[in-house]
């Protein structure tokens, strides 16, 4: 039976020896064993009472197996859902009493602590460790390493990626096969991947970039993977002379710019360098070219849409800017209800088979974000430049993208509000070299009280994932604020731009 997603990312592993996954130690996963992987979980959770369209929820350390479980999902016409392995109980309790997943498969080190927010909202318990063992493996070891797909179109959902909402709320974008399929071909084609090259991935697979672009793209066009389980900037400086193709978000380069080894000729036969998830500073693209003699090409896209715009491979990569549309995506600045002139300031929306399907269990927000005729409100404010290239300017919500990450800054307004001695606060992202943007909290106490920002800070830190915390804060009397009473964020922003040098 045709399986849209599968049949074209990873039918054809079926048979391969070449080396699908090169692993620190020089072990290696060919194509052929990586599929028999694949088909031994999908057979273990179909045991388990997994069907077309529930829901399969992830939270576990990188590792071939759980690459594999993406796929496995993908085989049964399951919807994936991974979850970052930062969130803490209370969040993920959060994102399975919403998709109420048929499986959570957990860190085997949280199994005990995540055991009852599973339980909960009525899924089974699965674990798999940083070895890619566990009970997930235990199910799978006798399952047959031959699996029938589901059949599944272009239109059949194939993952749930939760995003921040205006409202602070966690929103679940549907992403089908479409979306997923039509922006891997897209992208093969545009940043010129074959067989031949060989990706350093070193991102996370909970998010787009790591799982829809990075691993996505090196399966459609048949490459190979160096597959460290995270970025350390030894670790990559060691494994670049066999590969081709980095991404990376802006810390990666920022940090491997700290590295004496990175010279021209340490990449000498590297073909490209991609950044994305958070703004490059220009200064940064300026600095790795003058150093590698390479120009890093940045591009853009988000959650519900994957990539929509990127800097050309031939052609010039132009720093501050996220480059042009890409094939099959359109993408328009909207200003006052209209397309606006080049120099203008307005919302960027996209059109496309890349756009998502909508918001799980949202019709409302779908509705105000999703335009019926198919353009989609990215909530990003940009401009376009004389001959077509995109910038983005700043966001009409108050997100907070650091380091690649999503976070909504209600979310921790409402926990420094309720901390001891705190009035209110405001959450804000301001620039910073490594991350793109740092979470900045500024603080005003309670009348006749005296308030240490870090000791505020540390209250708030168990209840938060690590890449929310705010990195700093500062206490002041009052928040500046309009005629209408509404905190100006942009004041604020513009006062502690300078906090992180």
């Amino acid at each position: 039976m045709p399986n849209h997603l599968f049949d074209a990312l990873f039918a054809p592993l079926q048979g391969r020896d070449a080396a699908l996954l090169r692993l620190e130690g020089g072990r290696s996963v060919s194509g052929d064993a990586f599929f028999r992987m694949i088909a031994r979980q999908a057979n273990a959770l179909a045991a388990l009472g997994v069907t077309k369209g529930q829901r399969v929820a992830v939270q576990v350390p990188k590792t071939p197996e759980a690459l594999a479980l993406y796929a496995a999902s993908v085989a049964l016409g399951a919807v994936f859902l991974p979850l970052n392995t930062a969130y803490t109980a209370a969040e993920v309790d959060y994102f399975l009493g919403d998709a109420r997943p048929r499986v959570f498969v957990c860190d085997a080190a949280r199994a005990v602590e995540l055991a009852g927010v599973a339980a909960r909202h009525g899924a089974d318990l699965l674990t798999m460790d940083a070895a890619g063992g566990g009970t997930l493996a235990d199910l799978a070891e006798g399952a047959a390493g031959r699996v029938n797909p589901a059949d599944c179109g272009p239109d059949d959902l194939a993952a749930l990626l939760y995003t921040s909402g205006t409202t602070g709320r966690s929103k679940g974008a549907m992403l089908s096969h479409r979306n997923l399929l039509s922006n891997a071909e897209v992208l093969v084609k545009a940043w010129r991947f074959t067989a031949e090259d060989v990706l350093l991935h070193a991102l996370p697979i909970f998010h787009t970039h790591g799982l829809f672009v990075a691993s996505n793209v090196a399966l459609l066009s048949g490459a190979s993977m160096i597959w460290l389980p995270g970025f350390d900037a030894g670790r990559v400086m060691a494994h670049l002379p066999q590969a081709t193709v980095l991404m990376g978000v802006p810390t990666f380069y920022t940090r491997l710019l700290d590295e004496p080894a990175l010279t021209r000729e340490a990449v000498a036969h590297m073909r490209l360098f991609v950044s994305g998830s958070a703004p490059l500073l220009a200064e940064t693209q300026l600095d790795w070219e003058a150093r590698t003699g390479h120009r890093i090409l940045e591009r853009y896209g988000m959650t519900e849409t994957n990539m929509n715009t990127s800097n050309p491979y031939d052609g010039e990569r132009r720093a501050g800017t996220v480059g042009l549309p890409l094939d099959g995506v359109e993408v328009r600045i909207v200003l006052d209800g209209c397309e606006a002139a080049a120099g203008e300031v307005g919302m960027i929306e996209v059109r496309g088979p890349n756009v998502f399907q909508g918001y799980w269990q949202m019709p409302e927000k779908t509705a105000e974000e999703l335009r019926a005729d198919g353009w989609f409100i990215t909530g990003d404010l940009g401009q376009r430049d004389p001959d077509g290239y995109v910038r983005i300017v700043g966001r009409a919500k108050d997100l907070v993208i650091t380091g690649g990450y999503n976070v909504y800054p209600k979310e921790v307004e409402l926990l420094l509000d309720a901390a001891a001695g705190v009035l209110e606060s405001a959450v804000i992202g301001i620039p910073h070299k490594d991350f793109g943007e740092a979470v900045f909290a500024v603080i005003v106490p309670q009348k006749g009280m005296v308030l240490e920002a870090d000791k505020v800070l540390a209250e708030i830190a168990p209840a938060l994932a690590r890449f929310k915390q705010p990195k700093a804060a500062v206490i002041v009397d009052a928040l500046p604020r309009n005629t209408m009473g509404k905190v100006q964020k942009n004041l604020l922003r513009e006062t502690y731009k300078g906090w992180f040098g």
